[in-house]
């Protein structure tokens, strides 16, 4: 079968597989993994397969349309996310029309809004972890089946009825038999128009396992995508992976985990580590990690090559940590900082402003807790909230939210917009905080220090580089 795997075009760098789905400032635009993990998967099963990152090759309608027409698939598949849905519902009906082919609807906004996607004219939906999905769907086209009976499919049927099969969660023996992920970026992509402005360049983005147990109200993935269960490959087939990259996309200077939280089972992480120590090679990656991680693992981590944490500190302010069930206290969060600094790895430090409870006196405590860990690398967003999440459904409930409409939280450059107001703390004033604190901490003395710092370092002509491609992206942002 014939099939059109699309990430399609809405703004320029429109990281639409991140987690907020937004523009990034500092140029960053993530690989359309969840896409080429599907990619994958059909490929395996023979299909003949083309991936298509719109938003990468600056394909307008117009492009991608004669696109579809030169390939003339059988099944079209868009990814979707909540900002871009009337875009991409759109796009995936104009392809299909135009050859005839069957329509799938892919990515968070499916879990969420699946008879109002479908009322479009849209097929089929695959919500929550669509890849398998896929391989189930295809099989039964191709068998000249009409595909309804496909667990974890979602449509309408003859009546205008919702059928909503039920979704068969991945097992890590799944995860183990996947195609890895490098392998289709090196065949479908090219990895050079990918840049994430934490990751040395060029980089490649991978999983090495899907769920996340962490209970925070505001994350979108775990509740509209692939679930809380952790699932996770084997030491063996992620070494395997790291080999390959190595081998087969030598221009790749760092590898990052994608993994909500990497660090969740202790034991795997160490015997990944040594696994990496015992190898020739010399690996460089990073990670996603919880502030709870010990500094014995931190050391092993170091020592096999990780270079950096993505590290979600949300707050310096202890009660807004507990609103959104962070499980951490603003003491582990020092404690972690200085674990990590003691490993010489480098920090990214995510911060949200905005969150339930918020007000002037929370945020100088956030404000205060950066200016104590004076990370490598900060980003501060405006809290968003996701259909799905207990975030969104607080604001909904006490009319904290301005609008439903998600493609509202990005203003004209796509860049993320603050769609919360709370009585004593409006989105205006929500925006306008999470700005200062980038500008006066991207501006500063003390971050000229850290930033000499960083490129003084091992990879330290790399470093300059990222550190040059982030800052010519950002400074619209930080002279603004």
């Amino acid at each position: 079968m014939k099939i059109y795997l699309l990430n399609p075009y809405f703004t320029e760098d429109y990281s639409r597989s991140s987690r907020w789905a937004a523009k990034g400032r500092g140029g960053t635009l993530y690989y359309p993994i969840w896409l080429a993990y599907a990619t994958g998967i059909l490929e395996k099963e023979g299909h003949e397969v083309r991936l298509i990152d719109a938003v990468a090759r600056n394909w307008n309608l117009e492009d991608t349309l004669s696109d579809v027409d030169k390939f003339k698939p059988e099944l079209i598949v868009s990814e979707s996310n909540f900002q871009s849905l009337k875009n991409d519902v759109s796009t995936l009906k104009t392809l299909t029309e135009s050859v005839s082919a069957k329509s799938v609807l892919v990515g968070p906004p499916t879990s969420q809004y699946k008879e109002r996607i479908l009322d479009e004219g849209i097929d089929f939906l695959a919500p929550f972890e669509y890849d398998f999905t896929l391989k189930r769907l295809a099989k039964s086209l191709e068998d000249g089946d009409v595909g309804e009976e496909v667990p974890g499919v979602t449509f309408l049927n003859d009546d205008g009825k919702l059928v909503d099969r039920p979704n068969i969660i991945s097992s890590s023996d799944d995860l183990e038999n996947l195609p890895f992920v490098s392998e289709v970026y090196k065949k479908h992509l090219n990895i050079k128009d990918y840049f994430l402005n934490h990751s040395l360049y060029p980089m490649v983005q991978i999983f090495t396992g899907r769920g996340c147990p962490n209970r925070c109200t505001f994350c979108s993935w775990p509740e509209t995508l692939m679930g809380r269960k952790y699932r996770v490959r084997s030491v063996e087939s992620i070494v395997d992976e790291f080999v390959y990259i190595k081998k087969n996309l030598p221009e790749v200077k760092e590898i990052f985990i994608e993994d909500d939280t990497f660090t969740v089972d202790k034991n795997h992480l160490q015997n990944f580590c040594k696994q990496i120590m015992d190898m020739d090679n010399d690996f460089t990656w990073s990670c996603q990690t919880k502030a709870n991680l010990d500094y014995q693992s931190m050391q092993l981590m170091k020592q096999a090559g990780c270079r950096l944490l993505d590290v979600g500190y949300e707050s310096g302010n202890a009660k807004i940590l507990e609103n959104i069930k962070k499980d951490i206290s603003v003491e582990q969060l020092m404690e972690f900082t200085q674990n990590a600094k003691k490993a010489k790895l480098k920090i990214l430090a995510d911060f949200v402003i905005g969150f339930p409870g918020e007000d002037f006196d929370s945020i100088n405590d956030t404000t205060k807790l950066i200016n104590e860990v004076k990370p490598d690398l900060l980003q501060v967003s405006v809290a968003t909230p996701i259909p799905g999440t207990e975030f969104y459904e607080y604001c909904k409930s006490n009319n904290y939210l301005l609008t439903d409409d998600l493609e509202k939280s990005l203003d004209e450059d796509g860049f993320q917009k603050c769609i919360v107001s709370y009585p004593h703390l409006s989105n205006e004033e929500i925006e306008a905080q999470a700005g200062r604190i980038l500008k006066n901490y991207y501006l500063s003395t003390g971050y000229m220090t850290i930033a000499l710092k960083n490129i003084s370092g091992k990879h330290a002509y790399d470093e300059f580089k990222l550190l040059s491609k982030s800052f010519r992206s950002y400074f619209k942002f930080l002279t603004s």
